[in-house]
């Protein structure tokens, strides 16, 4: 088994604050090369990036379309789509390297962990984790990869502006294994705490629900933004 480049793909929108995890990434590591797609960023996003040499690109809006941006100039064998606020485990490449290399396995990602003490996350993770074993189906926060040749082979992520994660999984889940690795990404709580465990858990099913339904993706996305708040009270 011999080690092949690694391209980390990261699309960014205002995401000043989680710089600090991006440069620590790049530090962690080794031979990988580290792209991150700014989506018209208004905060230091950009200055930040460039201040601490970071490799920068820029696109339009929208995860899908960004991620496809950075594959498009990638110059991995293998190419992960990570999260700005996911920070990936210790040894990640070698992970990534030994999957990739177990046969009929044409994809993988991590285990999950919520940043937060809550009990309520424990059992999200719990969750998350069995469905991604045994039902092969890991969501974008997992940090997902592939070869390259696989993605192109695909299409790339659809162009949807919300769950070309699920879309592009089903649509590999089809050809092969989806690998998870032993160890597990820390990704932020920050909209479990904006939301709430239980409100964030139901949106997730209804968004999901309402995809396979059939219901218009963008509107799928507007109610995902705003958390399916139907009116604003005045009393707030």
């Amino acid at each position: 088994m011999h080690p092949v480049k690694l391209s980390i793909i990261i699309p960014v929108l205002n995401e000043a604050q989680q710089l600090p995890n991006i440069l620590t990434i790049a530090t962690q590591a080794k031979t990988a090369e580290i792209i991150l797609v700014d989506g018209g960023s208004q905060d230091e996003t950009i200055e930040l990036a460039l201040a601490n040499g970071l490799k920068l690109i820029q696109s339009e809006p929208g995860r899908a379309i960004q991620m496809n941006t950075g594959a498009a100039i990638a110059t991995g064998d293998i190419l992960l789509f990570l999260h700005a606020d996911t920070q990936l485990p210790p040894n990640f490449e070698t992970s990534i390297n030994e999957i990739l290399h177990q046969p009929n396995t044409i994809a993988g990602a991590f285990q999950l962990k919520i940043e937060g003490n809550q009990p309520g996350l424990r059992w999200i993770e719990r969750g998350v984790n069995w469905r991604s074993r045994y039902l092969q189906m890991p969501y974008g926060d997992q940090a997902l990869f592939l070869r390259r040749a696989r993605f192109e082979q695909i299409g790339g992520f659809p162009n949807l502006p919300i769950m070309e994660d699920f879309e592009l999984v089903r649509q590999l889940r089809q050809l092969g294994t989806i690998a998870i690795a032993p160890t597990a990404v820390l990704t932020s709580g920050r909209r479990w705490q904006k939301f709430g465990i239980l409100r964030t858990t139901l949106i997730n099913q209804i968004v999901i629900l309402a995809y396979l339904l059939g219901i218009p993706p963008q509107k799928i996305a507007h109610g995902y933004r705003t958390g399916f708040t139907l009116r604003r009270k005045s009393t707030y």
